[in-house]
This record gives C-alpha cells, sequence and structure tokens, in this order.
C-alpha cells in the first residue's frame, strides 16, 4: 500500500508463521467465530526505506501457457460454436458462484489491518476511478456503503451530473447542453420503473465491473484459466447482473437490440442450465429469472446507461425513451421542458459551461500548435 504495509497470502509466509495462520483460521472456524482472509499483514521496509506514493497489488503472474487473453482470438475465433459455448459455460458458472453468496449492502470490500475480509468501502467501479482521475468530484465517501438501490442509484446519477457541471469539455454548445440535462432529468424520474420493489432492499452480489476480453485468460478451449483487474469489483444490486455487453462487438452506445438479443439467449440459456445443474438449483432467488426479467423492463439498458458517463445519453435516447413514449402522440416538448427540472441554476451553469468550452478548444489548438512548432524545430535540426 501507498503507506508502506504490506499483505502476504499465507502460501508465501514462512512455514511456521504459515502454520500459526493455518491453525489460527482453523481454530476460529470451529468456534464459529469470522474467520480472517488469506492474506496476512506483513510490515516491511521499502527498498530505498521510505514510503512509495501509490499503492499496487500484485496477486499472480499468469504465464503464457497457463492462458493467454481472450481479446487475442475473439474476433477470429467468435463464430466458433464449441468455443463460445466453453467460454459461456465458464463465464456462467462465475456469475452463478458470486451470486449464490447473497451480501448486506452495496460496497467494496477491504482487508483491515488483521486480515479480515470486509464490506466496508464505496462500491469502487472502473467508471468512479476514471471520473475521479479527471478531477471530477464524485461526492462518495470511501467508507460510504449502501442499503437500498434508490440510495445507489441517486448518488451515481450525481456522479453523471457532476461529469456534466465539472468536465470542461462536457458539452459542445447550447443544444448539447439541453440534450444532456433532459435525459438526466428523465433517467431520475424513471429509474423506479426498471427496478423491481421487492429486490431494492436486496438481496446484492458482487460483480466484476471491468470485465472484458483482455482480462479474460483461457487456455485453447477457451476454457477460462484467469481473471485480472478484479480491484474493480464490488457489491452491487442483482438486478444489475448482466451479461457481457461486448458479445456482438459493439460499444454500449452501438448495440442493435436485435443482433445482441441472439446473442444473450445464446448465453442465457447456458446459464440456466448450469443453475439448474448446480448449487444455485435450490435457490429461492433465481438469477437467470432476476436476468431475464432485467432485460424484458429495461432493467439491462438502464443499469448499462448507469454505468457509462459516455454512453449513458444514446442509451436513453434509443433505448430507454422509446420503450416509454411508444404510446405517447406528441412528444416534441420534451426538451423544452425537462432541462428546467435538473437543477435551479440551470442558466449560470450553461453559461459558465459554454465560457468552459470556449476555453477549453482554444488550449486545445495552443496544445496542437506548441507540438507542431516543436516537431518542425526538431526535423529543422
Amino acid at each position: 500500500m501507498s503507506t508502506s504495509e504490506t499483505f502476504t497470502h499465507i502460501e508465501n509466509l514462512p512455514p511456521f508463521t504459515r502454520c500459526i495462520h493455518f491453525l489460527r483460521r482453523r481454530l476460529l472456524s470451529m468456534l464459529g467465530h469470522p474467520v480472517p482472509s488469506q492474506y496476512v499483514r506483513n510490515q516491511r521496509e521499502t527498498f530505498a526505506g521510505q514510503e512509495l506514493d501509490i499503492g499496487y497489488l500484485l496477486i499472480e503472474y499468469v504465464e503464457e501457457a497457463k492462458g493467454k487473453m481472450l481479446s487475442n482470438t475473439w474476433i477470429e475465433k467468435q463464430d466458433d460454436m464449441k468455443l463460445r459455448s466453453n467460454l459461456y459455460h465458464d463465464l456462467s458458472r462465475i456469475f452463478l458462484r458470486l451470486a449464490n453468496t447473497p451480501l448486506p449492502k452495496i460496497g467494496s470490500f477491504v482487508i483491515d489491518n488483521n486480515g479480515f475480509l470486509r464490506l466496508t468501502n464505496r462500491p469502487l467501479s472502473l467508471g468512479i476511478q476514471e471520473l475521479e482521475n479527471e478531477e471530477i468530484p464524485t461526492d462518495m465517501p470511501r467508507d460510504y456503503t449502501y442499503s437500498t438501490v434508490d440510495s445507489y442509484v441517486v448518488d451515481t446519477l450525481s456522479l453523471h451530473d457532476n461529469r456534466l457541471q465539472h468536465q470542461p469539455n462536457a458539452i459542445n454548445d447550447l443544444a448539447d447542453y439541453i440534450y444532456q440535462t433532459s435525459a438526466l432529468t428523465a433517467m431520475r424520474a424513471i429509474f423506479p420503473l426498471f427496478f423491481r420493489r421487492d429486490l431494492r432492499r436486496g438481496p446484492f452480489t458482487f460483480m466484476l465491473t471491468d470485465l472484458h476480453q483482455s482480462n479474460i485468460f483461457v487456455d485453447e478451449a477457451w476454457h477460462i484459466t484467469s481473471l485480472v483487474d478484479m480491484e474493480w469489483g464490488c457489491s452491487l444490486p442483482v438486478e444489475m447482473v448482466q451479461p457481457p455487453h461486448w458479445l456482438t462487438n459493439k460499444g454500449v452506445d452501438q448495440i442493435v437490440t436485435e443482433e445482441y438479443e441472439k446473442a444473450r439467449v445464446e448465453f442465457m440459456t447456458i446459464l440456466t442450465d448450469e443453475e439448474e445443474r448446480g448449487d444455485s438449483a435450490s435457490n429461492t432467488i433465481k438469477l437467470s429469472v432476476i436476468m431475464n426479467q432485467a432485460w424484458e423492463m429495461g432493467t439491462f439498458w438502464y443499469s448499462l446507461a448507469l454505468s457509462s458517463p459516455t454512453g449513458l445519453f444514446a442509451l436513453f435516447d434509443k433505448k430507454l425513451q422509446p420503450k416509454l413514449i411508444e404510446k405517447c402522440p406528441d412528444h416534441g416538448a420534451f426538451h423544452q421542458i425537462m432541462p428546467w427540472y435538473w437543477t435551479q441554476d440551470i442558466v449560470s451553469i450553461v453559461t459558465r459551461k459554454l465560457a468552459d468550452r470556449k476555453d477549453y478548444d482554444a488550449r486545445l489548438r495552443q496544445a496542437f500548435e506548441e507540438d507542431t512548432h516543436t516537431s518542425q524545430n526538431f526535423g529543422d535540426s
């Protein structure tokens, strides 16, 4: 960690220390007490005797013989039904295994100084980290967790509000500002339509929010051998569990519903089969049922929009709004009305955002001009 604290897996400890921790875990388990994780706090000095400025996590090195990134062969071999079936079966088992352990709240796990795994951190998804990297405030303290779906959705929507307010190039012009604020206002109003009331207090389940082809390692038969970048995993509403959005090689805002539905049905058929054959068969709440209902209700699209700062607006426009206005005879005034309900300071904010965009474009042009001038001087020399 950045404080120079180190956590080491029990298997990598000296033999005597390893035995002590093994016996401790076994005794606590027998007595019915919480059992610490297999990572042990191991205080040691850094190479230079100084604290590092950043933290890092090194769990395992994936040898090429053990597996290769799925992205290396996905485009070339995704039409091979046998390979695809192997991948979907393994992914389904992972989804079901994670869902088989219901969690009490929405958040992320931490390992405390005594080695215990605690669900006490905010739900740190990749999207939140990317916003913070751009110095956009998230207003989500590290020790903040959620007990209801509603509170999590409201706070996540506020992240999108903050992006619009604080990102210098968040809007292109006035029309774009109206377009974005209309969608954000509507997203606040409609979210109760896309989440089941009986599931708003759980169960919650651990999800991998950065599960793409380069984070999945497979063997030659496309059986999963390793997963990486698991630091973005967190406990989220079970209705947000969904098949990977990349099954048809489209960005979240480019997915063609009919095309994706075919891939989704294939994946869900395999997941349902695994669910009936595995440990989840006796569960009262079936993950396959929840996932299929989420697709029918539109929860799939709402959750995808919620997790995508750049894709939210297109997903609302193409996937969510059409479902709601199907029988509405006149919806032309939508963009004239909705922005006024986004915030009480809509006029002052748009004035500031237009100035931000003008300043951003000027600084961008200056940076390109300086780069071009430097390149020319280097070429002349």
